[in-house]
């Protein structure tokens, strides 16, 4: 074999920006050929992140469908790859992260006897009902996936906790560095006027919130807000608000009325870094961004009972404080207070990469089709 056909597909934001290096990086290795497949879910922001990566995918699956279920996306997202499949007879799918696109991906690859890549395999909470469904989607992947291209030693080590041969897993950093990194040199501008006049000599909370496992605590994350505002008066709170509706009719009537909450509509990913980098304290219940805040030096507080990423919280940069109101308040009150508590989070060690997660990624494909050699895994410094 000269080259290896690979076929990529996401669907949501977040896959999108964590594929968006290896892809870009993909198609100028000559050892490949790629073929990108998005599923459209969510159409302006997949739009917004592959301009900025200068990624024009192959295939758009277009499955987006207000008010659908999993199974409907599980189901579209099998049709439509199916006929790709049959059509461009893949040698390798990556399958990234935990989402119901990837879980789809996979398993109508190996429906067809394709090969399945995944990509941030290995993460782990231990309890399969939280986050859900991603917790499921991932152990589902895993049992269908040849390559395991795992982002830490912890995950390899839960990976090979369930019997994953050693030689089918690959540690490679996670290419949300990558991503951030390249983010960082673009010469970015808000475009909402209330985020341009952003005083740095303010404190500013940046809030993301969207787990579908905490919309019955939606209204608390959004009192601890309201307190937070009252509390600190000159501290700013910036909420990008996600476009679930469930999430907008319990956050907004906590926050609404105050002069130091400003709430945007979700932001490109280009502003959304520039946000994060200005930020004082990030506090959220995304996974994505418990890996890239601390690679900005921003202490993260996450509002989860769990996390599939406890590097962070053992190096000190992330700490778990659930939905309860006062103890998000509580929290956030000693990092704003206790400059020696801040230090110790905002100086930590980020353990999640080094930048070079894409060319360990492209060498541990190479390897499994004879085109080259694996990479020696990233082991965090």
């Amino acid at each position: 074999m000269s080259q290896a056909k690979i076929m990529t597909v996401y669907g949501t934001r977040p896959e999108a920006i964590k594929v968006a290096p290896f892809i870009s990086a993909a198609l100028k290795d000559p050892r490949f050929e790629m073929i990108v497949v998005s599923t459209g879910q969510h159409r302006e922001m997949l739009a917004q992140v592959n301009e900025m990566f200068g990624i024009t995918p192959d295939y758009d699956l277009d499955i987006m469908e207000q008010g659908q279920t999993l199974n409907m996306v599980v189901g579209k997202v099998v049709k439509g790859l199916d006929e790709i499949l049959e059509k461009e007879q893949p040698d390798v799918v990556i399958a990234q992260g935990d989402t119901t696109t990837a879980m789809a991906a996979a398993i109508a690859s190996f429906n067809r006897g394709v090969r399945v890549a995944h990509l941030e395999a290995g993460l782990r909470t231990g309890n399969i009902q939280s986050p859900f469904p991603e917790e499921a989607n991932r152990r589902l992947i895993c049992q269908v996936t040849s390559l395991h291209l795992a982002p830490t030693q912890d995950a390899k080590a839960n990976l090979l906790r369930e019997a994953i041969p050693e030689c089918d897993v690959v540690v490679t950093g996670n290419t949300v560095i990558e991503a951030l990194l390249q983010a960082q040199t673009w010469d970015t501008e808000f475009v909402d006027e209330r985020l341009v006049a952003l005083n740095a000599d303010s404190p500013i909370i940046m809030v993301t919130t969207h787990r579908r496992e905490n919309l019955n605590a939606m209204a608390s994350i959004g009192r601890a807000m309201r307190v937070l505002a009252l509390e600190f008066p000159d501290t700013i709170l910036v909420l990008p608000a996600h476009l679930n509706p469930a999430v907008r009719s319990a956050v907004f009537p906590q926050i609404k009325g105050l002069n130091n909450v400003i709430v945007t509509e979700p932001l490109p990913y280009d502003q959304f870094t520039k946000l994060m980098a200005m930020s004082t304290i990030v506090l959220t219940d995304s996974g994505g961004v418990q890996e890239e805040a601390p690679s900005l030096g921003k202490p993260v507080l996450v509002m989860r009972e769990n996390t599939e990423r406890p590097e962070a919280i053992a190096a000190g940069t992330v700490k778990l404080v659930g939905t309860n109101e006062d103890k998000i308040v509580e929290e956030v009150s000693r990092l704003l207070n206790d400059e020696a508590e801040y230090a110790k989070m905002a100086n930590a060690v980020n353990p999640y990469g080094d930048g070079e997660a894409t060319r360990r990624i492209l060498n541990a494909l190479a390897e499994m089709f004879g085109l080259g050699t694996r990479s020696p895994d990233f082991v965090a410094r």
